[in-house]
């Protein structure tokens, strides 16, 4: 519920900044692209806390099971995640419900997933079609442990694109436009101990 309330607030936020020439045009200004930056940011935040949570062994499966559903709705539909090892040389991509399974079932007894050092590492740029397109960098430090006590770690850099695009709502009994933003495909540019 709280999440919602926020979700809703940064919506009504984007909506208050968006000037109706701007929305005309589909032109970002500063401020609204700011405010866009920092909704993107918190989606990628918002991940990272669903991913710890959904790759923790002691969180039931039915909260597990409501945390990615959660989840999924930050993504645009068909997106994809990257899983890389140590242990093999090419990365699998796997569709967002499916790597969250996947992260639920791993074989260890305890599971540490935090991501750092989140940031953009491009600036939006507009698509023929009006949306608006960036990439947000993340560093992953993972660590499974199993009850022999064998330890699996390793830290990867991962690339998220981040798609905005305008949408309109009813709110209050008027459509209203504002920015929204989706994640996209999240791709592993390298992985080391």
């Amino acid at each position: 519920m709280v999440k919602n309330l926020r979700n809703l607030f940064m919506m009504v936020v984007l909506v208050g900044i968006a000037g109706s020439a701007a929305a005309q045009s589909g032109d970002i200004s500063p401020e609204r692209k700011q405010a866009i930056d920092s909704l993107a940011l918190e989606k990628v935040r918002d991940l990272s806390k669903y991913i710890s949570i959904i790759g923790n062994k002691k969180t039931a499966y039915s909260e597990a099971s409501r945390v990615m559903d959660r989840a999924e709705e930050l993504f645009s539909p068909g997106a994809e995640m990257g899983v890389s090892s140590l242990n093999r040389k090419e990365v699998n991509y796997y569709k967002v419900r499916q790597y969250f399974e996947r992260l639920m079932a791993l074989n260890y007894d305890r599971v540490s997933i935090e991501w750092y050092d989140i940031h953009y590492i491009s600036d939006l740029e507009r698509q023929p079609d009006g949306k608006y397109v960036g990439v947000v960098t993340i560093y992953q430090r993972f660590e499974g442990v199993s009850e022999d006590g064998m330890r699996y770690k390793d830290t990867t850099k991962k690339d998220i694109t981040i798609y905005v695009d305008r949408k309109k709502t009813q709110i209050a009994g008027r459509t209203v436009e504002f920015w929204d933003v989706l994640l996209g495909d999240i791709k592993v540019t390298e992985t080391g101990a």
